[in-house]
């Protein structure tokens, strides 16, 4: 499988309008490409939160319509990263969506764990509820968002849902950067799976942003890793490798704790 992250910079003065398009544009250079990702709210900027209200849109808004004709027009399967959703009876969300390389959405996922403590995304968006996979061809995608890395059972459901690859779009902010790569490294060996970060570039609302996207193997192992600056990130992985490996070191099936207790 082929994949490329696109590791976009969320540049000072740039209309969400204008960066749909450019955006689009540099999927539609990736036709070479199985999967693309892109990072979380790249339209906005993932720490840019006065922004999240004036520029939240339903699901299928001009977001939806834009990244679903490029997947088309590229033939790629097309992990859009996310948006600030906003839900006509609820609150906003911090949604992705994956388009098939028909431009269908084949999912949406809102993010489970909001970043902000007591405020930004933790106090103006809503919480996701469900866990997300999605079968591709040669594998399954479990979705999973930013600050979602930080916590091991959301991975172990999506595993446990029969996830073999583990995508993150993120917006990571750079003076938390060794721990973006050593928690993707860690979910990967967790997991036996395929770890696909994609993170942001710039600086977003005068927070800079790690970059840094990475992909990591079931041994944990760093197959690629992106710089600061703006890039696509692209690799080639064989998703057979996670049945391989959880074959020949069968860690996952000692699990104990966490593990619904057996019937009377």
């Amino acid at each position: 499988m082929r994949a490329s992250l696109m590791q976009i910079a969320v540049n000072e003065g740039e209309s969400v309008e204008s960066r749909r398009r450019r955006v689009a544009s540099l999927v539609r250079d990736q036709a070479d490409a199985d999967l693309v990702v892109l990072p979380e709210l790249w339209t906005t900027g993932a720490f840019a939160f006065e922004e999240f209200g004036r520029e939240a849109e339903p699901l299928e808004g001009p977001t939806y319509e834009v990244m679903a004709k490029a997947a088309s027009d590229a033939g790629v399967w097309l992990h859009a990263g996310s948006i600030p959703e906003r839900d006509p009876d609820g609150p906003l969300y911090n949604t992705s969506l994956l388009f098939s390389p028909s431009g269908d959405l084949a999912a949406a996922y809102r993010k489970i764990h909001r970043f902000g403590f007591d405020k930004g995304e933790a106090v103006l968006m809503g919480a996701g509820r469900d866990l997300v996979t999605v079968r591709l061809p040669g594998t399954t995608l479990g979705m999973a968002t930013c600050y979602d890395l930080r916590f091991p059972e959301l991975f172990r459901g999506l595993v446990d849902a029969g996830a073999e690859t583990l995508v993150v779009p993120a917006g990571w902010p750079e003076r938390r950067r060794a721990h973006w790569t050593l928690l993707a490294q860690a979910r990967a060996v967790e997991n036996q799976a395929f770890v696909l970060a994609c993170g942001t570039a710039g600086t977003h609302a005068g927070v800079p942003q790690a970059g840094h996207s990475i992909v990591v193997d079931p041994w944990g192992e760093v197959l690629a890793e992106a710089g600061a600056d703006e890039e696509v990130l692209t690799v080639e992985f064989d998703p057979g490798k996670v049945t391989t490996t959880r074959e020949q070191f069968p860690a996952l099936k000692d699990r104990v704790l966490g593990l619904q207790p057996p019937s009377r």
